[in-house]
This record gives structure tokens, C-alpha cells and sequence, in this order.
């Protein structure tokens, strides 16, 4: 442990069976996704200070911290929806900050999913999840249409197909989300507070289905609050405090043995109130 000082290709068969695990990968033994000393503000305020982290592949990292303290905006400049204002970010060892980099072909190798679901509502639910691999990835729309149904027959989902989305419970609705961030086969997983929005009886069925594509082997970085999840399924765990990597390790290390006197206050308080 640490401590810091404060697409499936359009021609491939139909039919054909694919894990999440067997995305293109990088040069062996290198990171999907490495930050190094990226920092970010907004005004006057340091929201990121000099993060540097590294995801292996097929791994999960929990990103965790009070709120507002810098969670989501290391998954929006891991993704490039926010710019950093010094430091880089690689994916599979491509610096992807470079301003020469091609923004829409990184986006295309990330999906990310949000506390608010971002699902079209004008759209059914199988149109909400190929619509991104037909127009985006060019996969003929039979073919999508067949790995969609198949993805939400895996999530307990396929009799929604053909629904609105507001007809759906928020935890369907997460689960569409993430049916249609996976369906384009990215190379890594970006998972902002999936659970934050939901009612507490449908937590349950969202981090079964993050569990799931774990298995699978699908690289994710997931910001939580759930603490208990992230101590069952992480691989590596980083506690971010004001904007600072404080500590990073095994979830054994930082939840059983925390370096840091301000890691081990925040978990004692959740401990206290019951959410560890």
C-alpha cells in the first residue's frame, strides 16, 4: 500500500460469442489506463491535485472519498469530458491528453455510466443500447440487435426491450445504462456513483450486475460510496481526499490497516454510521 503526501468489429461472424474480456489490448503488461500528476481546477479552487494512478487490465479500482472530494471529475478527465489543466493521461499507453489525440476514437474505447441514467426517452430500450454500435461502430442492425437482447436477457431485463424508459424502476434503468455502455465492447469501464440515485432495496441489482462483468474481466474504475462492495470486489482501492491520491492499496490494506490518520477517521465514521 501507498500514502501520498496531502468494438467489436462489424465483420466479425454473427453470432459469434465474445467476453468483455477479449477487447484489443495494449502492449503487454501495460496499464489501461495510467494518470500521472494530473491536476485540474475550476476558478481558483485545486479539485485534483497531482493524481497519478494506474488501472491493470481485467481489474477493478475503487475511487473513494467524501463527496466532493474529486471522485468524478478523475473519471470525467480519464475520459476527456473535462480537460486537465497539467499532467496526462494514457490508455494502453497512449497519452490521450496530447492534443493531437483523436477524442471521439478514445471516447469510443471508454464507456462510462453516470448517477443519472442518460437514457433517451423518446427511444425504447433496445434502441437505447444499439444505438451507439450501429452509428458509431457501424454494426449492421440485425446484429446489435441480437447482442442487445442477449445483454439484457444477462441483466434479468429482456422482457423490457420494447419499453420507454420511464416506464422502468431507477434500478432498470441503471442497468439499461449499463447494458448500453458495455454494448460497444470498450477497453475500460468508467462507473460514476451508479448506486447514489436509487433507492436502497435497488442497490442490490445494480452492483450484481457490476459483479458480473468483474467476472467477465472488464477493466472498470468505479467511483462509490458503497464501501462494503467496494472492500468485496476491488482490486485496488484509492481513498482521494481534497484532490489527493492519500492512500492507495488492496482493499485488505487501506479498509483493515489505513496508513493515514485522515483515512482511518473517514472510515471509522462510516463504520459508526453503519455502511462498513
Amino acid at each position: 500500500m501507498t500514502a501520498d503526501a496531502p468494438g467489436a468489429a462489424a465483420g466479425d461472424a454473427p453470432g459469434t460469442e465474445k467476453t468483455v474480456a477479449e477487447v484489443p489490448r495494449g502492449r503487454a503488461g501495460e496499464p489501461v489506463l495510467r494518470l500521472e500528476a494530473v491536476r485540474k481546477t475550476y476558478g481558483g479552487s485545486v479539485v485534483l491535485r497531482d493524481v497519478s494512478l494506474e488501472v491493470p487490465a481485467h481489474t477493478v479500482t475503487a475511487v473513494i472519498g467524501s463527496s466532493g472530494s474529486g471522485k468524478s471529475t478523475l473519471l470525467r478527465c480519464a475520459n476527456l469530458l473535462e480537460e486537465v489543466d497539467d499532467g496526462a493521461v494514457f490508455l494502453d499507453g497512449e497519452e490521450i491528453t496530447d492534443p493531437r489525440a483523436d477524442r471521439d476514437a478514445v471516447r469510443r474505447r471508454v464507456g462510462v455510466v453516470f448517477q443519472s441514467y442518460n437514457l433517451f426517452p423518446h427511444m425504447r430500450v433496445l434502441d437505447n443500447i444499439t444505438l451507439a454500435p450501429r452509428r458509431v461502430h457501424k454494426v449492421p442492425r440485425r446484429r446489435a440487435e441480437a447482442e442487445a437482447l442477449e445483454l439484457l436477457a444477462r441483466l434479468g431485463l429482456a422482457d423490457r426491450a420494447a419499453e420507454y424508459p420511464d416506464r422502468l424502476s431507477g434500478g432498470q434503468q441503471q442497468r439499461v445504462a449499463i447494458a448500453r455502455a458495455v454494448a460497444t465492447r470498450p477497453r475500460l469501464l468508467l462507473l460514476d456513483e451508479v448506486t447514489a440515485a436509487l433507492d436502497p432495496e435497488l442497490v442490490g441489482e445494480v452492483l450484481a450486475v457490476i459483479r458480473d462483468l468483474k467476472e467477465q474481466g472488464m477493466t472498470m474504475v468505479i467511483a462509490t460510496h458503497e464501501m462494503a462492495f467496494a472492500r468485496d470486489v476491488a482490486d485496488q482501492v484509492c481513498f482521494l481526499d481534497a484532490g489527493v491520491v492519500l492512500e492507495r492499496g488492496t482493499p485488505q490494506e487501506v479498509f483493515g490497516a489505513p496508513v493515514q490518520q485522515r483515512t482511518r477517521d473517514f472510515l471509522r465514521r462510516l463504520t459508526q454510521a453503519g455502511r462498513l
